[in-house]
């Protein structure tokens, strides 16, 4: 896909990888509309953006309720005159034990990570339909393609979206709608801040503008998927189909730090 002159809207627009992926769009010629729930950050995110005349615009919704999924279509479509580009970044964690976790978070990285996108892309399809060239962009995560101890229902509901956008490109497999999945490793980013987990536990952070240059690079070759990582990511993503046991083995050793590094690990 040619992004000049595109339309499209970018949900959790306001940091890290969802406002990389904005910037870079940008700077591919496309007209953006980013979304987020803090409205002094949003605020600051899309001033950044206007920086030079850059045609982005943004709006505070949730997308996580029906209210703010509706409104963030009405908006993004009023603003822009149609949709061809859907890019599902907003998202949330929280790590730690399974048994601690309280219902509450469960439910809502279930619902942020999970059940939001696949609304908002289910009401979206009309106008991706109508643009005849449209594009949907799922943001996952590596723990998607590996699981990880203590990000279990992140891991859960990530895998899930991942899944979602395998099986919905091929239901819109020559009807003029191209789905494409991002997975991130770690990476630079707000959401990341509470994590003290390093590259000593294989938490070697990437700058969000790497992912999203990756990304743009993917949707001009029309690629199903891009992941972040490199040789490192893609031996781990093997060896855990081909032999799950040493990546089980791998985590065992590092179990009492990971968990130590990442048990204020909250963003939702």
């Amino acid at each position: 896909m040619n992004l000049e002159e595109k339309r499209v809207l970018i949900t959790g627009g306001s940091s890290g990888i969802g406002l990389a992926i904005a910037r870079a769009m940008l700077a591919k010629g496309a007209r953006v509309v980013v979304t987020g729930r803090n409205g002094k950050r949003l605020a600051e995110a899309v001033g950044s953006l206007q920086t030079g005349g850059l045609p982005a615009t943004g709006f505070v919704a949730d997308v996580a309720t029906q209210q703010g999924r509706a409104l963030t279509l009405q908006e993004a479509t009023e603003i822009l005159g149609g949709l061809d580009v859907l890019v599902n970044n907003a998202g949330g964690v929280r790590a730690g034990r399974l048994e601690n976790m309280a219902e509450e978070e469960i439910r809502t990285m279930v619902e942020v990570d999970l059940v939001a996108p696949i609304l908002l892309t289910q009401a979206a399809l009309p106008h991706l339909r109508a643009s005849g060239d449209g594009l949907i962009v799922n943001v996952t995560s590596g723990i998607a393609l590996v699981g990880a101890p203590f990000y279990t229902t992140y891991a859960a509901a990530k895998a899930g979206l991942s899944r979602f956008g395998e099986a919905l490109r091929r239901e819109l497999k020559g009807e003029g709608i191209h789905v494409l999945t991002l997975y991130p490793g770690a990476t630079d980013t707000p959401m990341m801040g509470t994590s003290r987990a390093g590259s000593e536990l294989g938490f070697t952070r990437e700058p969000a503008s790497a992912v999203a240059d990756a990304l743009i690079d993917g949707i001009e070759a029309n690629v199903f998927e891009v992941i972040r990582g490199g040789e490192a990511r893609a031996k781990m993503i093997a060896a855990n189909r081909d032999d799950p046991a040493t990546i089980d083995e791998r985590f065992m050793t590092m179990k009492p730090a990971l968990e130590e590094a990442v048990s204020d690990h909250f963003a939702l």
